[in-house]
């Protein structure tokens, strides 16, 4: 069976798209900061699941992630760069962003992908896929989500170079678009953002990528969705 390594699986799109997997008959190594909240979510998700606690962020964390890869033998069949921080809350305007902030926010959302994506890549053949979750924020400039959309446009173009040096791989910057995630909702404290589809809706699109395998490249779920006739909201 193929082997995916998700980070960020406690809960929103991760945890969706690790459900997703699995009722396809994958196996999954999956970590979260919470460990508690990871467990109870490894439980949800089903048989074939190694849950590992951690920061992706932390270099210790990374190598035992790492060596969880190498033990299940056969190599990676797909990593998928998902645990992300928004940062500041409620998000303030560059001008006055802390810097101590920001600074975590690029080691999270931009240096952790990188460095996971280094340490795994001698166990990714020819073929398999690389998926960093990406931002609408990256392209387009709206007011407050400056440190953010920063850290996920490093986080794009750090994709596209990937998919140019590594020609035999499949690097995806993939845009889930707006969900009813926690992190969405800490980004809009005390509003009501219940419009906005469930990560659930948003699993199928990117599914759909990786049953096409498309050239590497930046892909938006909004687009896919429509191309197949479906509505995300």
């Amino acid at each position: 069976m193929p082997l995916a390594l998700i980070t960020g699986a406690s809960r929103g799109f991760g945890l969706a798209l690790a459900k997703g997997l699995a009722e396809r008959g994958w196996n999954l190594i999956v970590d979260a900061r919470g460990g508690r909240e990871l467990e109870a979510a490894a439980r949800t998700i089903g048989p074939g699941v190694l849950a590992i606690p951690g920061d992706v962020a932390d270099p210790a964390h990374r190598r035992d992630l790492t060596t969880a890869v190498a033990a299940a033998g056969g190599g990676l069949d797909l990593l998928v760069n998902n645990a992300s921080t928004l940062g500041a809350s409620p998000l303030p305007p560059l001008y006055r962003y802390p810097l101590g902030a920001l600074e975590q926010v690029l080691k999270i959302n931009v240096l952790a992908p990188l460095a996971l994506i280094q340490e795994l890549l001698p166990h990714l053949s020819p073929g398999r896929a690389i998926v960093n979750v990406t931002s609408d924020a990256s392209v387009e400039a709206y007011e407050g989500w400056g440190g953010y959309g920063a850290s996920k446009a490093a986080l794009d173009q750090i994709s596209a170079v990937l998919g140019a040096e590594q020609p035999g791989l499949r690097v995806y910057a993939f845009d889930p678009g707006d969900m009813r995630t926690a992190m969405h909702q800490e980004a809009f404290p005390g509003e009501d953002i219940s419009d906005r589809p469930e990560p659930e809706r948003v699993v199928p699109s990117l599914l759909r990528v990786l049953d096409d395998s498309p050239p590497s490249g930046r892909y938006r779920a909004a687009d896919l969705l429509v191309a197949s006739g479906k509505e995300a909201g």
